[in-house]
């Protein structure tokens, strides 16, 4: 099986307790559920409505910008009426945590099935699935044998080469970060100047957007999360699965800290009025079901090892996963930001 090489400690008997948590009887808990969601309707809404299906909870969804819905968390306060928080990168949920809007939740459960480096040491948010920012380099141009680690791409030798989305991106915040927590702030620094050096274009648009552009020659590499090419490889739109066809995908810093990963992941708020609902819906969203959805729609890995991945996430073969706490993401982010704009990172 082809998986992140990480010790993501899931065994029989961790399902069996949440799937038996999630059949017992509903009579006690005939509510509803209020979730702020970062993740789009379509990638989340089918595992919500299972989860209805399967506690006879409503779920009432909210779904908005990750940045939006934390200011809007922090101005309700406890008078919010949202139960759980969905986002995206563990940047975003760390700055939720430090404002205060998530509480604690105690879950033998959950501290079981998600492997410690991928949620809160506070017990605040746990991920829920897990995306990978790798190198994708133009078949025609790169030669794989050229490529090793983030850190080689500050090098000359990729000079007008390289693509990458602008650094108010969280995900490139977050890249950063990780490397600010593994090898300091000086390094770090000395590393963004020469690899800002080497851009072959102001940063602009999305992931989807840089790799388009190595297609289209305009640069040989790009830095994107892998689950933007594995949906561009499965669309429907004839002008990506080409795009996509003209890549390929490295994994890169295998033969030391390994892959930077992130996490999509959810919390349950100081204001929640279901508690017991919510703590219901993270289990559920941690069950191999749930956890195979995410990975068959939006080509992410899951946190659980014992879970099947798609044929797309299958070929692009095994690949060893950065083991740092993604907390330091978000303890980071700060530093990685000013850094960044020292560098003229745009």
């Amino acid at each position: 099986m082809h998986r992140p090489s990480t010790p993501l400690n899931s065994s029989f008997g961790v399902v069996f307790v949440i799937l038996a948590f999630l059949a017992t009887p509903i009579l006690s808990y005939g509510d509803e559920l209020n979730i702020y969601s970062a993740r789009q309707e379509s990638l989340i809404k089918p595992l919500l409505d299972r989860f209805t299906a399967l506690t006879g909870t409503k779920v009432n969804l909210v779904t908005g910008n990750g940045d939006a819905l934390l200011t809007r968390l922090k101005s309700e306060g406890l008078n919010s009426p949202a139960d759980v928080l969905l986002t995206t990168d563990a940047g975003r949920l760390y700055r939720a945590q430090q404002a205060g809007v998530l509480q604690a939740v105690s879950s033998q459960d959950l501290n079981e099935a998600i492997p410690a480096h991928l949620r809160s040491s506070e017990d605040q948010w746990y991920g829920l699935s897990v995306r990978a920012r790798v190198i994708v380099y133009a078949q025609e141009r790169v030669d794989p044998a050229e490529l090793s680690t983030y850190e080689a791409l500050s090098d000359p030798s990729w000079k007008g080469r390289v693509c990458i989305r602008s650094s108010n991106n969280i995900y490139n915040q977050s890249l950063v970060a990780s490397m600010i927590a593994s090898q300091g702030l000086e390094k770090t620094e000395v590393w963004l100047h020469d690899f800002v050096a080497n851009f072959a274009r102001s940063p602009a648009g999305g992931d989807r957007d840089q790799i388009k552009a190595v297609a289209a020659g305009l640069c040989d590499v790009a830095l994107v999360n892998s689950y933007y090419l594995g949906g561009m490889i499965n669309s429907e739109d004839t002008g990506e699965q080409e795009a996509a066809s003209k890549v390929s995908l490295f994994w890169p810093n295998q033969k030391g800290r390994g892959t930077h990963i992130n996490i999509s992941g959810a919390g349950i708020t100081q204001s929640a009025k279901n508690l017991v609902s919510a703590k219901r819906l993270l289990a559920f969203l941690a069950t191999d079901e749930s956890q195979q959805w995410y990975g068959e729609k939006n080509n992410e890995f899951p946190v659980r090892a014992t879970v099947e991945v798609s044929q797309t996430l299958e070929s692009w073969g095994p690949f060893i996963a950065d083991q740092l706490s993604v907390s330091e993401l978000g303890r980071y982010n700060a530093d990685a930001i000013m850094a960044m704009d020292r560098a003229g990172w745009k």
